[in-house]
């Protein structure tokens, strides 16, 4: 027994001590990896520990992958805001884009099952991929470079749309999408509500005085406007009308009474934060959203409901007031009076001989920022577009105008031919939800660019890919419930 044990011992401890001398260099390594590189250091190391099995889970787990999609679109530019590393944070998102798109692959290596991709809008999305990769070699492009950035945030996010049909595959992981996207939109809501009424931190003051134009654009009468997490105020207040559609939405389904009042609660919340955000063309969003839910789902209850609405709507806007918060909701439904909008038709009527022109218009990333960084000094770098449809236009041409809006009404028109085609109220209700989100989003990207920051961008193409899924899903729960009462009807013949 001692001349088998004392070989063991040795062994063990020999093992210790490699072990020992192994963590204590890891440990070195580390601290001198933060002392060098500072918070950028520690932010690379935890990347390398965790990353491996980030990237495993979302590829092997696609519901863990399209859930961290949505959480991380929703917290990615905050955190930048942050300023805690210089690290490009946006290739974290085209990271998890790319590792959903192998996951994708490689289940249908093992699952070819084509089907979930042969429809319209399917169709139609591939189509504007290739139009935008095709815009590389636009004659009238002022810049290549522009274009591998813009295509980021326009084709290369459009392809979650084949992620998200694919594998939301039942009733139960629609309903965790829904409180996940419900739940960052009320931490959204509060946090806009803290820089309301406690103030900005450090950081986004920086930010607010980093650049006189950001200044200019973001101080109106006297008063901050609120962006809370987002990019900017225009997506947090589409955001929070997105969200008050959810939850007029969830108030349809059989629930207790109580809570009903929370969705009611919730939906005064969002909608005082589209408020204190100070963007008018979120206030036209209301009664458009109105107007829609009571044609698809039209009956007297709800018809005196908007009814109410539309009378306090019509005294909000008609009533005299010197509170500047009010003055400007008030001034969105009077654009004539607005100096801003007419200057936005002055420019639109402008650059109209520039798209009838150029069908393929002068290159992704021309105008606003990029054509700035880019092309500066060219005609369309110095254009504000302020509006998606008229970025589309410019930038892509009337072709790809044209292509875009045929993709947004088939999205649109999809989602109502599936509406009524739902058998399951669940199913109906959440249908009914992104029917209503995808018609506020096609009207407020007139105004504004309501499709090209995150979370805008990924909630819009889970959106539409909701208005398919919710279809496929009834459809697989008839088949299920027929072939049931086929067995049953079976048994009873056989007994």
């Amino acid at each position: 027994m001692k001349l088998i044990k004392e070989p063991f011992l040795m062994d063990s401890r020999v093992r210790a001590v490699a072990g020992f001398a192994a963590l204590l260099f890891i440990s070195i390594f580390f601290a001198f990896a933060i002392k060098s590189m500072g918070v950028k250091g520690g932010a690379l190391i935890i990347i390398a520990l965790v990353g491996p099995v980030f990237a495993y889970a979302v590829i092997a787990y696609p519901k863990f992958g399209v859930l961290s999609l949505i959480i991380l679109s929703y917290f990615i530019l905050w955190i930048m805001k942050l300023g805690l590393t210089t690290f490009p944070l946006g290739t974290v998102m085209d990271g998890l884009l790319a590792l959903l798109l192998i996951g994708l692959i490689i289940h249908l290596k093992y699952n070819p099952d084509w089907s979930y991709f042969r429809n319209p809008v399917g169709i139609l999305i591939i189509i504007w991929i290739a139009y935008n990769f095709l815009e590389v070699i636009n004659p009238s492009a002022a810049s290549r470079l522009a274009w591998v950035y813009t295509i980021r945030s326009l084709a290369i996010v459009m392809l979650t749309y084949f992620v998200f049909v694919y594998h939301i595959r039942s009733i139960a992981f629609v309903r965790t999408i829904i409180k996940i996207w419900l739940g960052m939109s009320i931490f959204a809501a509060f946090y806009g509500l803290k820089q309301q009424f406690i103030g900005f931190t450090a950081f986004e003051e920086e930010f607010l005085y980093s650049d006189p134009m950001i200044t200019d654009l973001l101080f109106i009468n006297g008063e901050w406007r609120k962006f809370s997490i987002y990019a900017d105020p225009v997506v947090f207040s589409y955001n929070m009308i997105i969200s008050s559609i959810i939850c007029v939405g969830l108030m349809f389904r059989p629930i207790p009474f109580y809570q009903k009042l929370g969705l009611a609660a919730l939906i005064f919340i969002f909608l005082f934060n589209m408020l204190i955000s100070g963007t008018r063309s979120a206030y036209l969003l209301i009664p458009a959203s109105l107007f829609m839910l009571m044609i698809l789902k039209f009956n007297k209850k709800l018809l005196f409901y908007a009814g109410v609405a539309g009378f306090v709507l019509a005294f909000i806007v008609l009533m005299p007031t010197s509170s500047p918060r009010i003055y400007r909701f008030q001034s969105a439904f009077k654009p004539s009076n607005d100096a801003s909008f007419n200057v936005r038709a002055i420019n639109q009527k402008r650059i109209q001989p520039y798209i009838q022109t150029h069908p393929m218009g002068g290159g992704l990333g021309s105008t606003g920022v990029w054509g700035g960084k880019f092309s500066p000094g060219s005609f369309l770098a110095s254009f504000p577009p302020d509006s998606g449809y008229v970025r589309v236009a410019v930038e892509m041409g009337w072709i790809g105008l044209l292509l875009f809006c045929i993709l947004v009404f088939t999205i649109l028109k999809t989602g109502i031919n599936n509406y009524y085609k739902i058998k399951d109220p669940e199913l109906k209700t959440y249908c009914l939800m992104m029917v209503l989100i995808v018609y506020v989003i096609a009207i407020g990207n007139y105004p504004q660019e309501a499709i090209t920051q995150y979370p805008s961008n990924v909630i819009f193409f889970l959106v539409a890919a909701l208005t398919t899924t919710t279809y496929n899903l009834d459809q697989q729960k008839s088949a299920e419930e027929a072939a049931q009462a086929e067995e049953a009807k079976d048994a009873r013949q056989i007994h």
